[in-house]
């Protein structure tokens, strides 16, 4: 059974999805704590005279998310790992026997799996330190432009709060920079560094066990909507391990004793991993090569007709969908509230659109807004 970062996809959401409950609950909080007495005349002073109140209330969901995601994320990374293992199981049982598929079996995998939670845990810890500073910062934001507003005739209090919460909606707890120097908010971040690690756990798993077995070559799959920094491994024959570098290795033929074989390698996984291959997101996988046996890939049937950039189309227009639905959440009146219920269906209605165009497989879970605890 062959290896992929996208066989651990779920696990990655189910992390990100504590991460989404945490941003929409203080959305929520920090909206609700700024419409109250609106409009009071002493509104601006009563909100300040609050903040000590709403800063318990945001160190709450930080208190809870923190005791959740330790546990969540090991948990992933756990059950990552264990898959990865399986599939290399599976198909050594079909070619290793005696101690290849006993050492195979045998395998430690706690060690390992602490590791990865724990580099995980450790690169997500700067998030909830930002949630509490980007909770008080928007309150004080939106109680200084709602105060000076009406002195400027520019709008009304309502309007000018309206409109601050409504950015805080879209950005969320911002912040995040990657390696790349991409910039993230929360949520997004999190899930980003989660289906990196859970990926990492699946496939290290799985050479990890090919290695015990003595299997010393993978054949990368060809897979459909691939980027353009996957595409040069597709249907090519890695060293598991190694040396990098195209070349050619002779091996023992996969079923017959002393017959060698000349195989072509386009390099080793370490090499192709550094240079994209296998990254969040990638659908390609891994797999045993058996010198003899195993057959180049044939012309490749794509699942859909879509393209890679088509692919990516769809989980814009599906950040869409979210981000509207939590300007819904941040709505200070049933206007607001309406006016982000109608984006959120004519983003629905485009996602309609190019799934039925491309043959792209519509995934509603990525359109929902999971509710704050």
């Amino acid at each position: 059974m062959a290896v992929s970062p996208d066989m651990a996809e779920d696990l990655a959401a189910a992390v990100a999805k504590l991460y989404e409950q945490a941003e929409l609950a203080l959305v929520e909080k920090v909206t609700k704590a700024l419409a109250e007495g609106l409009d009071s005349p002493r509104w601006a002073e009563l909100k300040l005279a609050a903040l000590g109140n709403l800063q318990t209330a945001i160190e709450e969901i930080i208190a809870v998310l923190q005791a959740d995601a330790a546990g969540a994320m090991h948990q992933a990374v756990a059950e990552a790992y264990e898959r990865g293992q399986q599939a290399a199981i599976i198909e050594l049982g079909a070619v290793a026997t005696g101690p290849a598929l006993a050492a195979a079996e045998a395998l430690p995998s706690a060690p390992a799996v602490d590791r990865l939670a724990a580099a995980l845990v450790r690169e997500t810890g700067p998030v909830h330190l930002r949630i509490l500073r980007a909770g008080m910062d928007v309150y004080r934001q939106v109680i200084a432009e709602a105060s000076s507003a009406p002195l400027l005739g520019a709008q009304t209090r309502r309007q000018a709060a309206g409109r601050a919460l409504q950015q805080f909606a879209d950005k969320g707890v911002t912040g995040f920079v990657d390696r790349a120097g991409r910039s993230w908010n929360m949520a997004s971040y999190v899930e980003m560094a989660t289906r990196s690690a859970v990926g990492r756990a699946a496939v290290e798993a799985h050479t990890d066990r090919l290695a015990a077995a003595g299997i010393e070559l993978v054949v990368v799959s060809d897979a459909p909507e691939e980027c353009d920094r996957c595409k040069r491994w597709e249907g090519k024959v890695l060293r598991r391990d190694g040396a990098s570098g195209e070349g050619t290795v002779e091996v023992e033929h996969a079923t017959e004793d002393e017959r060698m074989v000349t195989v072509k390698v386009a390099g080793s996984l370490p090499e192709a991993r550094a240079a994209g291959l296998m990254h969040p997101n990638c659908r390609h996988s891994v797999s045993i090569y058996l010198p003899g046996l195993t057959r180049p890939a044939g012309p490749k049937k794509d699942r859909t007709r879509a393209t890679y950039e088509q692919s990516q189309q769809q989980r814009y227009l599906e950040r869409q969908v979210r981000a509207w639905k939590r300007r819904a959440a941040a709505a200070i009146d049933d206007d607001q509230r309406k006016a982000a219920n109608a984006k959120v269906r004519a983003y629905q209605g485009r996602i309609r659109e190019l799934v039925a165009e491309t043959g792209l497989p519509r995934k509603s879970h990525r359109e929902q807004l999971t509710g704050a605890r």
